[in-house]
């Protein structure tokens, strides 16, 4: 028999309900803000398209949203329930939709991000005599948890990550979609239609199914190779999981309770996404401002230059970077190498801000996640937690040979060159007949390196 309660919107006496305000966990298993809403009574399921949220979202990251709901709505159907879905400031909306299903709490995987953690206060006060009840989050280990012996959060991954391994998580935890009472009766809306993808863009599969299933043929295939291959782009065996991470179709946890001990460096890699949301959570103005406020002043050029549209377009000349860039707009995804690479030629050869470079990939990322990205940048740009940083250029040239030896992925992104032989694909300004069609270098890499090493001296 259910607890019973007087609703105090009402005043009448009913059945005490919660609601589960997803965000950032799209899914039902290994969902412990679900276990704790369950133990309060019936749940009914909440998502709201927060307008502040979607408008600087490009359309693959918006479509494979607008695709996990509908597989998530489809599985709570499944199993007897259904997803609501409001649109609006989430500050009205949450109340609104507590009052309308009667809830004496709501609850919530914790948000850690500027943006989220602010939301989620001003919410609770919203709620005035509802509970606003936060379990678990989008990580392992919550932002905030892993500190220096003296409580100081950790600037370096190195020691961050020896730390959250000691630390440590907890299980995943079980699966009890089947024992929820779920509430059905409160009005939503529709999903939307997707938003219009560019041309031949297609999306890999979305909802927990999919990730799960996508996460059980990478171990089986190729994860016992990432350490040898995880830096070669034409080989394509990274696990292309953070699209999913991204809206938790799957937990990191319930990845890393599959992994054994000689899967150290992909687990390192879940840690650096947990290391980077860390550093967001102590410094929030680091989504935008620089993590090294002295390389503030450095002198760069115009975002609005030709040089800028070429590297956005992927006709800088340099094959390596074009490829990625291509990749990029083709795939809504870049092979994280190529992420670098691409990184560091706008600021270090192109002398553009990486704040302009950061913008461009949350638009086309479908997996564009802000701490991952915003401090990828900085790393790659050398004003982030690194104890070496502005040293770090990276060749476009002797990059691509050594991570794509044979041009194979060159040759997939950039169909110029497709009949350039072997690594001479990297050097095509080389050859006696240079490829029809493909542009000129936009600058010399050799020349703008000497420029971004004395313009890093003039500020230092």
């Amino acid at each position: 028999m259910l607890p019973r309660c007087r609703n105090p919107y009402t005043g009448q006496t009913a059945a005490v309900t919660s609601v589960l305000w997803l965000r950032r966990d799209l899914r039902l298993r290994d969902h412990p803000a679900l276990h704790a809403a369950a133990k309060d009574g019936p749940v009914l399921v909440l998502f709201v398209l927060d307008p502040a949220l979607l408008r600087p979202a490009g359309a693959p990251r918006v479509a494979f949203l607008y695709r996990t709901l509908r597989s998530i709505d489809a599985d709570l159907r499944a199993h007897g329930g259904r997803l609501v879905i409001r649109r609006g400031n989430p500050l009205s909306v949450v109340p609104r939709v507590a009052r309308e299903g009667g809830a004496t709490s709501v609850h919530a995987s914790a948000d850690f991000g500027p943006y989220g953690s602010r939301r989620d206060e001003a919410v609770e006060r919203a709620l005035k005599d509802v509970a606003f009840v936060r379990t678990g989050s989008p990580y392992a280990v919550a932002p905030g948890r892993v500190t220096k012996a003296d409580g100081s959060p950790y600037k370096v991954y190195s020691p961050f990550y020896r730390a959250w391994l000691d630390h440590g998580w907890r299980a995943p935890a079980s699966t009890i979609t089947g024992r929820v009472d779920w509430i059905t009766d409160v009005d939503g809306i529709d999903v939307p239609n997707d938003p219009r993808l560019p041309a031949g863009l297609e999306l890999p599969d979305a909802g927990e199914d999919a990730a799960l299933q996508a996460w059980r043929d990478y171990r089986r295939t190729r994860l016992a190779t990432y350490p040898d291959d995880r830096n070669r782009p034409d080989l394509d065996r990274t696990s292309r999981m953070s699209v999913y991470l991204k809206w938790g179709a799957i937990h990191p946890r319930t990845m890393l309770a599959d992994l054994g001990p000689r899967d150290e460096t992909f687990r390192k890699e879940l840690a650096w996404r947990e290391f980077y949301a860390s550093v967001l959570h102590h410094w929030p103005a680091s989504a935008r401002e620089y993590f090294q406020p002295q390389l503030a002043g450095m002198t760069y050029a115009r975002p609005g230059t030709k040089a800028f549209e070429a590297w956005q377009q992927g006709r800088t000349g340099y094959p390596i970077v074009d490829a990625g860039m291509r990749q990029l707009l083709g795939q809504g995804w870049m092979h994280n190498r190529v992420r670098m690479i691409v990184a560091s030629f706008l600021v270090k050869d192109l002398h553009i801000e990486w704040t302009h470079g950061a913008r461009h990939f949350m638009r086309h990322l479908v997996d564009a996640d802000l701490a991952s990205n915003q401090h990828g940048w900085q790393w790659t740009a050398g004003t982030g937690t690194d104890p070496a940083p502005y040293f770090r250029i990276f060749n476009p040239v002797s990059q691509g040979r050594k991570f794509d030896p044979d041009g194979v992925y060159v040759r997939r992104w950039v169909p110029e060159l497709r009949d350039v032989e072997g690594g001479k694909v990297h050097e095509p300004w080389t050859l006696p007949d240079p490829p029809s069609g493909y542009p000129d270098r936009i600058v010399d890499h050799a020349v703008e390196r000497k420029v971004s090493l004395q313009r890093y001296q003039d500020v230092r």
